[in-house]
């Protein structure tokens, strides 16, 4: 990579988009206020789940005049024929047509239809590219789509033979092995997996998709509270549709080959972040384009690594580990065995935090808290630790003794789910405030950890 185009994705500086934010937000409300169903719905979503309504538009199909002044004075502009985009923010495209339309995102249709009782037609077989249903009919209507790494606005015609693969690339990325001897053997198996995927697809925004289903579904059989909220999400039929980004850990010996990875699944280097000297932690955001997904690649960091390419750039070994190279010492890589640290979804935070009070699940501080950006996690999941992995981090002077003995015996935190909320379109990240979180998480602090989750479950 030149050294200009790391320049332009290292300092990105995203602002919020009030107006904007305005616009959809009006245009949204005035078309809700049209369909008691949809509305209904809304409500439900926000009682039953803390999930807004907004956090969920896909895209608008409008068919008047008015709309199409309105968005482009808010800062949409015509990308391609007939498709109105804002890209300076997390902002739904505008589509030209005859039916005025709010087509919202679920991640799967099926599961949408039967929490509704819907009686029409699913657009789409199981697992094509995109599926959806006219759910709410209306002077506005509003549907529902699942995407499967397809970028289009309406269904494909359907290739079964294709479908059929999808589902057997679906299934090994499920069943992929995770422990190997060397993290190099399971580096190699899993890109060899993955080069597969793509050459069957035929895409690799399929392949990304179906992966991306598969590691959550790995992560959330670790992590108690995505459980208790994906029962809660499925019970309105809308799954994790409502995700902002993935977050892995990685050790600096394998940071590369998982950034690889990443990019032969479509993800393009977005920005980097960098929590501070103290934590001595960076992460590289990527961003797959094609399907929206977003994913933050966290590796320890020397200060001056900062002004490298580190995403491509072999990183020395340095002399103590840092928050992911313990984390990926004491539970393996997060692309293998560990899986992911936590993913990230929409909610309007306060109802969230209130709601998982209710059913017992507390959150940490929050590490951003401002109008445009709010990032809290679970007190997470604590995971038993390989006592040869302990023997092997003590001895070599990255764990004190006390605090080696107490993972040997309970574990070592392994997982969150975060309760993220974005207000004006924001679409980046607090870079100064989550130097202090990352410092509590570190398995190091394990002791004072403990006892702080203690005194908040208490």
């Amino acid at each position: 990579m030149g050294e200009a185009r790391h320049l332009a994705y290292r300092d990105r500086n995203w602002q919020p988009q009030p107006d904007a934010e305005a616009a959809v937000r009006g245009w949204l409300g005035e078309r809700l206020a049209r369909n008691p169903a949809a509305a209904a719905f809304a409500e439900a979503l926000m009682q039953g789940t803390a999930i807004r309504l907004r956090d969920l538009v896909d895209h608008v199909v409008f068919a008047d005049d008015t709309t199409r002044a309105a968005i482009e004075a808010a800062g949409w502009a015509e990308a391609e024929p007939g498709v109105w985009r804002n890209p300076a923010g997390l902002f739904p495209p505008f589509l030209a047509g005859e039916a005025e339309t709010v087509w919202l995102r679920v991640e799967s249709v099926d599961q949408f239809v039967a929490a509704h009782k819907l009686s029409s037609a699913i657009e789409g077989e199981p697992l094509a590219p995109l599926r959806r249903i006219l759910a709410f009919p209306g002077k506005t209507a509003f549907g529902v789509l699942e995407r499967n790494g397809s970028p289009a606005f309406a269904p494909l015609p359907d290739d079964p033979a294709e479908r059929r693969t999808a589902r057997l690339v679906l299934q090994g990325f499920r069943a992929r092995r995770r422990q190997f001897d060397t993290v190099e053997q399971g580096l190699a198996h899993t890109e060899a997996l993955v080069d597969a995927a793509i050459a069957d697809l035929g895409s690799p925004h399929r392949a990304c998709a179906l992966w991306l289903l598969a590691e959550r579904e790995y992560w959330q059989g670790r992590c108690h509270a995505a459980q208790v909220q994906k029962g809660r999400q499925d019970a309105l039929g809308v799954g994790w549709a409502n995700i902002d980004h993935h977050t892995y850990d990685s050790s600096r010996a394998h940071y590369q080959h998982t950034i690889a990875i990443l990019e032969k699944l479509g993800y393009e280097l977005r920005e980097m972040l960098y929590a501070g000297d103290m934590a001595g932690w960076g992460s590289q955001v990527l961003e797959q384009p094609v399907i929206g997904s977003t994913i933050f690649a966290d590796v320890d960091l020397a200060p001056h690594e900062v002004e490298l390419d580190f995403a491509h750039e072999p990183l020395p070994a340095l002399d103590r580990h840092r928050r992911a190279g313990i984390l990926c010492a004491l539970h393996g890589e997060s692309i293998l065995e560990q899986g992911l640290n936590h993913v990230a979804c929409f909610y309007d935070q306060k109802a969230m935090r209130d709601q998982m009070a209710a059913l017992g699940i507390r959150m940490m501080p929050p590490f951003s808290d401002m109008p445009h950006l709010y990032q809290e996690l679970t007190l997470g999941d604590w995971a038993a630790v390989d006592p040869a992995r302990v023997d092997a981090l003590e001895s070599a002077g990255h764990l004190p003794p006390e605090e080696a003995e107490r993972i040997r015996t309970d574990g070592a935190i392994i997982t969150h789910l975060e309760n993220i909320e974005r207000n004006d379109g924001y679409k980046g990240f607090n870079k100064p405030g989550i130097d202090g979180v990352l410092q509590k998480l570190d398995p190091r602090r394990y002791g004072k950890l403990k006892a702080e989750q203690a005194e908040a479950a208490a």
